[in-house]
């Protein structure tokens, strides 16, 4: 199998790979390794070896299981912090970053920008060299490339990469979503139709869902800022610096040393390069970092919130059409029910004078009949006009 430059794949065939790791054929997991020094390996593990690699118990790599609804989580750990962030699962170690489905569209970009942004100072400033051949001296950019967030500790920038990830996917899918729902109900104010409601309707839905998405990452973050005990284990270098204090040269990698020999020649050589700084409750640096990406997911919240607001008051300017739209309805009714009587009473009239009955006053007035007919339209014109003044006396029909 062919890996992209700079990175080793390990083959799927392979009985006993990465350091003494063995795989299992129906339980292994893709995953791409990104360490420190900037080499990658694509593997196939099962979890068994993913556990045993970053000291996790399985009930932590559940979390990353694809298959189960876990909601986000950012969980520290003694040697690695757990990430699932929507489709972003990581387990990141202060040496390596282990990131699951690499070949998902959606996680191609996080690969990507985590081999930019991971990538040694001593390479970028030699690429950078290199790509100079024109012979003029070119400045060096105070950016992420050039490698100025080197004094951060690694899993600080990895986690920064993966806050960038998710923030930026909910902000996109956020605007993607505003620029279908204003359209929708503008159409919807301006003209009531089942097929308008239907597509508000869906996209009332799909508000309700990336809202809660965008409130569980948002909610994650408010947590761990909210408990400065929790951003503590998130400081792997820190806690691997005081507990090994020794020096060691070289940094290990687990698929050229056993785990057990691995962990503890990185923990040795991230001692080596790392001075705590400040004491183990200091937790500025991190917390400058969580609030700077809580701004921006609260910030496409707050478009949410703003979105469904619009939506409800949508809602209630249709729900009042409607409701003016039933008042002349029934106005209308009021009119014919009152008309029908009317009407009904001068049929009787005309029914009983109209049977064959013999009336003693009918033999001697011919025109009997022509007075009552025009005095009983009279009286029923009368009758439905106090009907209706009454009902506008007392506001059942608008004036």
């Amino acid at each position: 199998m062919a890996g992209r430059e700079g990175a080793s794949v390990v083959p799927m065939d392979t009985p006993n790979a990465v350091g003494g790791l063995k795989k299992k054929g129906t339980g292994s997991r893709s995953w791409i390794l990104i360490d420190s020094s900037g080499q990658e390996i694509v593997l196939d593990v099962d979890k068994y070896a993913i556990m045993h690699r970053v000291q996790i118990h399985a009930r932590d790599l559940r979390i990353l299981d694809p298959l189960l609804s876990y909601p986000s989580a950012i969980l520290g750990r003694e040697r690695a912090i757990v990430l699932n962030l929507e489709h972003i699962k990581a387990i990141i170690t202060s040496e390596e970053v282990l990131l699951r489905d690499p070949s998902d569209d959606n996680v191609v970009p996080i690969v990507e920008d985590l081999r930019r942004r991971l990538k040694p100072a001593i390479t970028n400033q030699e690429d950078n060299a290199d790509g100079n051949t024109d012979g003029r001296d070119m400045p060096m950019q105070p950016d992420v490339e050039n490698g100025e967030e080197d004094d951060s500790p690694f899993e600080f920038r990895a986690l920064e990469v993966a806050l960038e990830a998710i923030c930026s996917y909910l902000s996109a899918r956020t605007i993607e979503l505003e620029s279908a729902v204003y359209p929708a109900l503008d159409m919807l104010t301006s003209k009531i139709s089942s097929r308008n409601l239907d597509r508000v309707r869906k996209l009332k839905s799909q508000m309700t869902r990336l809202t809660a998405r965008v409130q569980k990452v948002r909610d994650e973050l408010e947590q761990l800022l909210d408990d400065d005990d929790d951003m503590a284990d998130l400081y792997l270098s820190r806690k691997l610096a005081s507990a090994s204090p020794v020096s060691s040269s070289g940094a290990a990698s687990w698929y050229l040393a056993s785990p057990t020999i691995g962990s503890k020649i990185s923990r040795a050589s991230r001692a080596s390069v790392l001075t705590v700084r400040g004491d183990e409750n200091d937790v500025e640096e991190l917390e400058m970092l969580l609030e700077a990406y809580f701004m921006q997911i609260d910030g496409t919240f707050n478009k949410l919130t703003t979105l469904r607001e619009y939506i409800d008051n949508t809602e209630d300017y249709i729900n009042i059409q409607l409701d003016n739209h039933r008042n002349q309805l029934i106005q209308l009714e009021l009119f014919l029910s009152s008309g029908t009587m009317c009407l009904a009473l001068y049929s009787l009239v005309a029914g009983i004078f109209g049977m064959n009955i013999p009336y003693t006053w009918n033999d001697d007035h011919d025109y009997m009949f022509k007075w009552v007919v025009i005095l009983t339209g009279i009286m029923c014109l009368v009758v439905f006009a106090f009907i209706m003044s009454y009902a506008k006396y007392k506001g059942l029909v608008g004036s």
